[in-house]
């Protein structure tokens, strides 16, 4: 759409809006303090809480919890319009929102490693999340743990999750609601969602929350569309000392022509970004994904302040897609090759988890007792294929068989092509997908919090043994080609000190685990096939939180060492190598967060992360001090809503993002140094609450990236993301 149409269309929302406002206004005066108490409530929703589940450990507050966890809430959602798990997390300047390899996935990076879609959990449950976008509608809460989450969540069958993860709350039914949401995006995404519940019985007991979301349109960048069709149910039973919980999720989400990542040749500047709308991706490009899932959970309350629980559930994924990737070969030109990769997979993933907790006391001393076991079973299967492309697209620039020539600032539109038939090129059958892998996590933990000082003192002790197989297969031949089958304990300890009772003090050591490295199985690895033992990065980590007059600030200061791997020269030899587990990256930083409403006209959401990631050991040191890539030298997300008290049923909002430098390679003596600039983002956004027959009626209005700012948004992976352009966000919400 072009670019007049859409501001002609985002005006005509907005004076929609303020029409719709006008004699709604005159209304509510004069339905006086009834509609003012609405009005109150509906501003006074939560929306960022530093609160929630922490795995293993159950339910804690924040002050009693030795870890950093901000917990985004559905009200943050719904006011922020947030269309993806990506939209929600622009709130925290601990994390980064990039894509996977070509394709539209979501991949988060927490204090500066990676966590993939596939290891983002539901309830506690690795495996069961759709894996690629997550619509955040379903959700009552996003919550994100900042730090290492071995023993709390066990070993992330993805294989990531170093830096923290991500664990998503289903919405349970508290109250009778019926929600209406009808929205729009530019350029010309509409749609909307519901959201209704409501408890019966005799007793209240039976639940039922049901949510359906809808949106279909092109994208603020050119040519990009999107279609989103997501429905979910919650059924609850709460009676004497149960609780049972089923939740089902439905999600099918679709991308077309959407703008790929971009990749530099070495030894080349780093482009200009085009221009923010401009789309340099193919027409046939696309991702198509359905992920259906299933997850129960029963709790037991057996004596008083003793609990049994058991949770269990599954996803069936299936996807396919189109992917491109640019390399850019000339800075100035924007000349460079891309390529085609179809890729359909289906995964089915089972995960489950039981255990015990329960509190007690000893000569006044309490303990809170916590011991289970977990187990989580992934299948994937797919096939691949590189296309083949004609001379006529690909000889202008020398680019090989499975490229083409094209540009980033005036990118040629090709032709799809066939798959190409070279082995090496296309691998599987596309009528009956073959297993690729398969992985079998089980565990058992224990652990301990011991409260001293009327609990003013908090020691949390505990352990969890985790053993990892995964199975790998030939896509042709079927048959098993490795095993991997190792064990590994991680230990936990956390401190709490709470002086008063709005400041506390915390301090832990805790580990990631993931799945070690198998050495590469050709002829100039001396040690072939050699099975590491699984990677265990240590954290250490301080801080403070202080909670008062309904804000929580939190500093905290850590260190994360990640094992790393190499191939070591022979000696003597100019071709044989031995890969080897003796390189090391360390993440330090500085995080400090705001979150919560000091006043009630006031609200401060996010904060900033200095970080400091550096390459710690390297082959003969060469790259020993190396700034690590992708990870920035600071992090800024910092909102603010205000209540102008000349329009009190307005809501002004206002949020700046800034990323400092970003390495996209590690310099050598044949690679020159390549480096994103840093670059700062404005979003700006109006609310306005109206009262319909004592219903509140929410109207919304937002732009992200105001002034339509082109920059590089991340060079994580190696992998260049530009930043959206200007996003103009509408809509109406009817709640009854």
């Amino acid at each position: 759409m072009p670019s007049s149409i859409a501001t002609g269309t985002s005006l005509a929302a907005i004076a929609a809006m303020l029409a719709f406002a006008a004699p709604a206004s005159a209304q509510e005066s004069q339905e006086g303090s009834s509609a003012d108490i609405v009005v109150t409530a509906q501003q006074a929703q939560k929306q960022v809480v530093s609160d929630g589940s922490i795995g293993v450990l159950g339910d804690k507050d924040a002050l009693s919890t030795p870890f950093n966890l901000s917990s985004y809430t559905a009200q943050l959602v719904l006011d922020q319009q947030s269309e993806t798990i990506g939209d929600v997390l622009e709130n925290d300047p601990s994390v980064r929102t990039t894509y996977g390899s070509g394709n539209q996935s979501e991949l988060f990076v927490i204090r500066g490693f990676a966590l993939n879609g596939d290891d983002v959990s539901i309830d506690g449950l690795y495996g069961v999340t759709p894996r690629q976008i997550v619509s955040p509608e379903l959700y009552d809460s996003v919550q994100v743990l900042n730090g290492a989450s071995a023993f709390l969540f066990g070993a992330a069958p993805g294989g990531s999750g170093v830096g923290g993860g991500i664990n998503l709350i289903p919405k349970r039914a508290k109250k009778t609601l019926f929600r209406a949401t009808a929205s729009y995006s530019a350029d010309s995404v509409f749609g909307g969602n519901v959201d209704l519940g409501t408890r019966f019985g005799p007793e209240q007991e039976f639940g039922i929350r049901v949510n359906a979301v809808y949106r279909s349109g092109d994208s603020a960048i050119d040519n990009d569309h999107r279609a989103v069709k997501v429905a979910g149910a919650s059924f609850d039973f709460r009676k004497g000392p149960g609780r049972f919980f089923l939740d089902f999720g439905y999600e099918n989400q679709e991308a077309s022509w959407s703008r790929p990542t971009v990749r530099l040749a070495n030894n080349i500047a780093v482009p200009r970004a085009p221009r923010a709308n401009d789309n340099y991706g193919q027409p046939w490009t696309f991702t198509k994904l359905r992920d259906i899932y299933a997850l129960s959970r029963v709790e037991l309350d057996i004596a008083k302040g003793w609990m049994l629980y058991a949770a269990a559930g599954f996803r069936d994924g299936a996807e396919k897609g189109d992917y491109s990737t640019l390399t850019v070969t000339n800075a100035t030109t924007g000349a460079a090759t891309a390529s085609r990769l179809y890729v359909p997979r289906e995964d089915n993933n089972e995960s489950g988890q039981a255990g015990i907790r329960g509190k007690f006391s000893v000569a006044g001393i309490s303990n809170e007792f916590n011991a289970g076991a977990s187990v989580n079973y992934t299948e994937n299967r797919n096939s691949f294929a590189f296309g083949a492309f004609p001379t006529s697209v690909r000889a202008a620039c020398g680019a090989s068989a499975t490229s083409f020539c094209t540009n980033l600032y005036n990118a040629m539109v090709v032709d799809r092509p066939p798959n190409s038939t070279t082995a090496g090129f296309v691998s599987g059958s596309f009528s009956v997908l073959p297993r690729v892998s398969t992985s079998e996590f089980k565990s058992v933990f224990v652990s301990d919090t011991i409260g001293v000082i009327d609990d003013q003192v908090l020691v949390t002790v505990g352990a969890r043994r985790q053993n990892m197989v995964v199975d790998a297969y030939n896509r042709t031949t079927l048959a098993r080609t490795t095993r991997y089958d190792k064990s590994a304990t991680t230990p936990v300890v956390g401190v709490i000190v709470k002086p008063t009772v709005h400041l506390s003090f915390y301090a832990n050591r805790i580990e990631a685990l993931v799945q070690g490295p198998v050495a590469p199985n050709n002829a100039t690895t001396t040690n072939a096939g050699e099975i590491f033992e699984p990677f265990r990065s240590v954290q250490y980590e301080a801080g403070a939180k202080l909670a008062i007059r309904g804000l929580t600030g939190t500093i905290a200061l850590y260190q994360t060492r990640q094992p790393s791997t190499f191939n070591q020269p022979v000696t003597g030899s100019s071709t044989l190598v031995t890969f080897v587990v003796d390189g090391e990256q360390t993440n330090r930083g500085i995080e400090v967060t705001a979150n919560g409403e000091p006043t009630d006209w006031l609200r401060f959401i996010g904060g900033f992360t200095i970080n400091d990631a550096k390459i710690t050991r390297s082959l003969n040191g060469v790259n020993n001090g190396k700034k690590a890539i992708g990870v920035p030298d600071y992090q800024v997300n910092f909102g603010t809503e205000i209540v102008p008290p000349f329009l009190d049923k307005m809501t002004l909002t206002a949020r700046v993002v800034v990323t400092g430098k970003q390495m996209i390679n590690i310099p050598s003596a044949t690679a020159s140094a390549q480096e994103l600039p840093s670059w700062t983002r404005f979003d700006l956004g109006a609310r306005y609450v109206l009262v319909a027959d004592e219903h509140p009626v929410t109207l919304r209005l937002s732009a992200e990236n105001i002034d339509n700012r082109r920059y590089w948004y991340s060079a994580f992976g190696g992998y260049l993301l530009q930043g959206s352009p200007r996003t103009v966000k509408a809509s109406v919400t009817f709640e009854y």
